[in-house]
C-alpha cells in the first residue's frame, strides 16, 4: 500500500462463499486490513463462476486451504484464530455450528476475537435457503418494484448481498473498536428490512403500504425516470428550490410546493413528461446540471464506466471497480486475488 491504510494491523479471517462475506472482507482489505480466506480444499464456490467474478470480490487477500471437517483442519483453524482480530463467516447456520465458527467455540483460543456470522434469516432460523433474490421477494422489495400494472420486479444486481456485506463490515469494526471479543450476527433479512426504513415506518405508524410506482419515489414528486426525445432522464426533485430552477428551464408553470406536487402527482408527471419530450436526455443533463438540478441521462454500465474512469482500478490481471472509500493521504495499491491455497504453510 502507498502509505499505511487506516486498518493496517487488523487481521481478519474469512470463511464463506460467493458474495456477502467476501465483499465485506474485501472492503476491509482495501483499507489495509490483512484478510485471509480460509477456503475448503475445493475453494470458494465463486472460483467456479469466472476469474473476473472471483477477482471482483477477493482482491488484496491471502488464501489458505483448510478442511474444517477434519481434526487437522480444526487444529489449523485454531492456530489461525490465535493470531486474528476477527473472523467473518458466511455459511448456513448448521455449518457455522458444526465447524465451530462461533465466539463460544473459539473463545478458548482467543478471548478478544470478534466473530461475525452472516446468514440469510438469522442463526436461530435454520438452514432455509436465502439467496439474494429470495430475500428481496420475502421482505417486500420485489412487490414495490416495477410498473404499477406489471408484475413485481428485481434490480439487475445483488442488492441484498452487497448491502449485507457492508453491514457486516461495519458491525465487525464496531466490535473491534470496543476492544472486546464477542459474537455479531448480520442477516440478509434484517439488513433489507432496515433499508426499507421510511416505507416500513409509513406502514407501522400510519397504515400506509408502499405501492409500485414504476420506480417513482413514494414521497418526492417528480422523482423518477422520464422518456425524452432520445433516451430516458432521471429527475429527482426533492425540494422547492430544485423545482423552481427546473421549471424555469423547462417552461412549466404551477405546483410551487412539494405538498401541491404530491397531491397532483399525475398532473405533474404529465407536465414534466411533455416538457422533457422536447430534447434528448443527454442534452437535458447538460442543461440542468449547471442549475444544480439533480438529473442524469440513463446510461448502460459500459457507458458509466467510460464516463467515470477514476472508479476503475487494476488488480493484477483484472480491471475492477475500486474501493468506494476515498481517504486523504491513503491510496491503495490493488493486489490480485489469491490463488487457491497460495498462502498455505510450506510442508
Amino acid at each position: 500500500m502507498k502509505g499505511s491504510g487506516p486498518l493496517a494491523g487488523l487481521r481478519v479471517l474469512e470463511v464463506g462463499h460467493i458474495l456477502a462475506g467476501p465483499y465485506a472482507t474485501m472492503l476491509l482489505a482495501d483499507l489495509g486490513a490483512e484478510v485471509t480466506k480460509v477456503e475448503p480444499p475445493g475453494g470458494d464456490l465463486s472460483r467456479q463462476v469466472s476469474d473476473a467474478y472471483f477477482a471482483s470480490l477477493n482482491r488484496n487477500k491471502r488464501s489458505v486451504r483448510v478442511d474444517l471437517s477434519a481434526p487437522a483442519g480444526q487444529d489449523r483453524l485454531h492456530e489461525l484464530v490465535r493470531h486474528a482480530d476477527a473472523l467473518l463467516v458466511n455459511l448456513k447456520p448448521s455449518a457455522i455450528e458444526r465447524f465451530g465458527l462461533t465466539y463460544d467455540a473459539l473463545k478458548p483460543f482467543n478471548e478478544r476475537l470478534v466473530c461475525v456470522a452472516v446468514t440469510g434469516w438469522g442463526t436461530d432460523a435454520g438452514d432455509t435457503p436465502a439467496f439474494d433474490y429470495v430475500v428481496q421477494a420475502a421482505t417486500g422489495i420485489a412487490a414495490m418494484t416495477g410498473d404499477p400494472d406489471g408484475p413485481p420486479a428485481l434490480p439487475g444486481y445483488s442488492a441484498v448481498d452487497n448491502s449485507a456485506g457492508m453491514a457486516a463490515a461495519l458491525g465487525l469494526l464496531a466490535q473491534v473498536h470496543s476492544g472486546r471479543g464477542g459474537q455479531i450476527e448480520v442477516s440478509l433479512r434484517d439488513v433489507m428490512l432496515s433499508q426499507l426504513n421510511y416505507h416500513a415506518a409509513a406502514w407501522l405508524n400510519d397504515g400506509k403500504a408502499p405501492r409500485r410506482l414504476g420506480g417513482a419515489h413514494a414521497y418526492y414528486v417528480p422523482a423518477q425516470l422520464f422518456p425524452t426525445a432520445e433516451g430516458h432522464l432521471a429527475l429527482f426533485i426533492t425540494h422547492d428550490g430544485f423545482w423552481r430552477s427546473f421549471t424555469a428551464e423547462a417552461r412549466i408553470e404551477g405546483y410551487p410546493t412539494m405538498a401541491e406536487r404530491a397531491a397532483h402527482r399525475e398532473e405533474v408527471v404529465a407536465a414534466v413528461t411533455k416538457a422533457l419530450a422536447a430534447d434528448t436526455a443527454a442534452s437535458w443533463e447538460r442543461r440542468l446540471r449547471p442549475l444544480g438540478v439533480p438529473a442524469a441521462a440513463v446510461r448502460t454500465l459500459p457507458q458509466a464506466l467510460v464516463e467515470f474512469p477514476d472508479a476503475v482500478v487494476r488488480a493484477g490481471e483484472h480491471r475492477l471497480v475500486g474501493s468506494p472509500y476515498r481517504i486523504a493521504g491513503y491510496e491503495p495499491e490493488y493486489g490480485p486475488p489469491p490463488g487457491l491455497g497460495e498462502h498455505d504453510d510450506p510442508v
